[in-house]
């Protein structure tokens, strides 16, 4: 009889409520609405970034595709950096009204939110 040892590698799951691990069954799809459907507010904020201006675009029932395609242009078009978080745009800088004119030309409804 042969013992082996495992590697610090392998996950064992002892116990698990729902499946075989299969996450797809758990994960909702994300319904893409076409640009017109969409409603989005754009605001400036500084809360939690050091005194630092972010541009917020909130409110995009889209694909992660689509909305990192969407900041490479919003980026690119400001010329400045940004990322995507939970469905939410953050450009850096104070660029509202720039912004709410680009996404307005790709066919968004977007408003102005905030001071």
């Amino acid at each position: 009889m042969s013992a082996s040892k495992s590697n610090s590698s392998d996950n064992k799951i002892i116990y698990q409520e729902f499946g075989n691990g299969n996450s797809a069954a758990t994960e909702r799809p994300i319904q893409e609405l076409p640009p017109q459907q969409q409603n989005l507010r754009i605001q400036a904020s500084r809360t939690g970034r050091k005194g630092k201006t972010v541009t917020v675009i909130t409110g995009f029932q889209s694909k992660p595709e689509t909305l990192a395609d969407l900041v490479k242009q919003l980026k690119t078009q400001c010329g400045t950096g940004g990322t995507v978080k939970e469905n939410t745009i953050e450009i850096q800088g104070e660029h509202k009204q720039k912004i709410l004119e680009i996404v307005t030309k790709l066919g968004y409804k977007a408003k102005l939110s905030g001071g």
